[in-house]
């Protein structure tokens, strides 16, 4: 009798898993915080401040979705169901708004300041919208930081958005997110986080 084989993962959906998992939105939202806090007048001051962004904006909810998961509350880090990221989306947001109150506390620079009220900002963008669809949260990330980090370093870095693209495509392969959502996702996060950066940091 023989065994029955289970067939390998096409290399496509292999390769956006890839792209999925190393670009989530954690992982940008650390790279950003420490482009910006590169960019200070002071830099190893500069890294201090990303460092309590990161620790508000990434460390502490990526710590609350593995705590989920251990729950049964979702079944991955992605948090694929919509219903389950409008029960997640307003604890992020009650974090990173704890580390605004830190940053005002503690004169934060501008652009630090900025940088997280960007994010909570784009995450209030967010929520509303996926108690209906399921706008793409990664997209959403990964062109709100590219919209500050050009807004940071200048707009060259535009050149950079076929990356953003490219996170779109692995969410579609995965097949966690349409062409419509990834798009609504990367427009919301561009002109939110945008224009919010430029606002506070002004």
């Amino acid at each position: 009798m023989s065994a029955t084989l289970t067939p390998a993962p096409p290399a496509e959906n292999r390769t956006a898993r890839l792209i999925t998992d190393g670009a989530e939105p954690k992982n940008v939202i650390i790279a950003v915080c420490i482009g910006v806090g590169l960019a200070q007048d002071n830099p190893l001051t500069g890294l201090l401040w990303a460092l309590e962004a990161i620790v508000f904006a990434a460390a502490l909810p990526m710590a609350y979705i593995k705590f989920g998961m251990r729950r049964g509350m979702w079944a991955d880090r992605h948090v694929g169901q919509r219903q389950r990221r409008i029960l997640l989306i307003p604890v992020i947001m009650a974090s990173v708004a704890t580390g605004i109150g830190g940053m005002l506390w503690l004169n934060a620079p501008d652009q630090m300041l900025a940088l997280v009220a960007a994010m909570l900002a784009t995450l209030g963008v967010l929520l509303p919208i996926t108690a209906f669809w399921k706008i793409s949260v990664h997209t959403a990330v990964a062109a709100g930081a590219l919209a500050m980090l050009a807004a940071t370093y200048g707009p060259a870095l535009w050149a950079a958005a076929p990356l953003v693209a490219v996170l779109a495509w692995s969410r579609i392969a995965l097949r966690d997110h349409t062409l419509a959502q990834t798009i609504a996702g990367a427009a919301a996060g561009a002109a939110t986080a945008g224009a919010v950066f430029a606002a506070v940091s002004a």
